[in-house]
């Protein structure tokens, strides 16, 4: 298992990665350092090879022999995505978690690991370059944010709520219809609905209490393995669509987290229904 002093130590990686190949780029990007990958909406700049390159040397050497998949070293080998269903450590990687909002000089971005061992995610961390400070979870240990200083404040979810007093966010971005329009239909069920293009940012904020719910499409586990496990260590429930488990070896079947089970299937029921 993943030790609190280890936990720790990657804390500090992601923060040196950051500082080094991030914040310096960040509107300060040249020509050609925005680029496409599948689409217009998926975007890769050198922040992100930049930062995936120190965090992935990083971890190899505090985790000799473990996997590491990086969401940009996945996009030049598909293959890569697989390795996490092997036994063993693996680490999921995305150096930044909102690069369309980092290449559009919006600081609303972040960067996030998970460790997976044999399948099972065993901690996540979620640093917040602005704030310096990083969410961290380990399974069965509880959830917190660490500062530099190696202070910790505990994370928390809010308290359940009925559906019309819900502050969600909801990336409909990814939904195929007939689901996209009854979800965007469904959305002034809440009290509020919002979108902020990262989900590093989405997940620190159900699992600091400060909204109580996110839905997803989208399923790659760089964007979901970390927050999943943040904020059921808060106190939190998440489920696919169709209630099995979060797994990070299913990319497919949507997601929704609320703070308990009774939140989340009022709220699948409000929006999927």
């Amino acid at each position: 298992m993943i030790t609190r002093a280890e936990a720790s130590a990657v804390a500090r990686l992601l923060r040196e990665a950051v500082r080094a190949e991030v914040l310096p780029r960040f509107r300060n990007l040249g020509p050609g350092a925005i680029r496409t990958k599948s689409g217009p909406l998926d975007l890769v700049t050198d922040a992100d090879e930049g930062a995936e390159l120190v965090i992935r040397a990083g971890l190899l050497r505090m985790f000799p022999g473990c996997v590491v998949v990086g969401e940009e070293g996945t996009a030049a080998d598909p293959d890569l995505l697989y390795r996490l269903a092997e036994p063993g450590l693996a680490f999921v990687v995305d150096p930044v978690d909102g690069t369309s909002n980092f290449a559009a000089g919006v600081p609303l971005f972040g960067c996030m690991v998970a460790a997976i061992r044999d399948s099972v995610v065993e901690a996540g961390w979620i640093h917040e370059p602005f704030a310096d400070d990083c969410a961290i979870a380990l399974v069965g240990q509880g959830a917190w944010v660490e500062r530099e200083d190696g202070s910790r404040a505990p994370l928390r979810v809010a308290a359940p709520v009925p559906v019309a007093q819900m502050v969600g966010a909801i990336s409909w971005g990814y939904l195929r219809e007939p689901q996209r329009s009854t979800v965007t239909g469904n959305m002034g069920k809440l009290a509020s609905a919002v979108g902020y293009r990262c989900s590093a940012h989405e997940y620190r904020l159900v699992a600091s209490g400060a909204a109580h719910m996110l839905l997803y499409n989208k399923m790659m586990p760089w964007d979901h393995a970390p927050g999943v496990l943040i904020h059921a260590e808060a106190g939190g429930f998440s489920a696919r669509f169709d209630g099995a488990p979060y797994s990070p070896l299913v990319h497919s079947g949507g997601l929704i987290a609320a703070p308990d089970e009774a939140s989340w299937a009022e709220a699948r029921d409000a929006l999927l229904g």
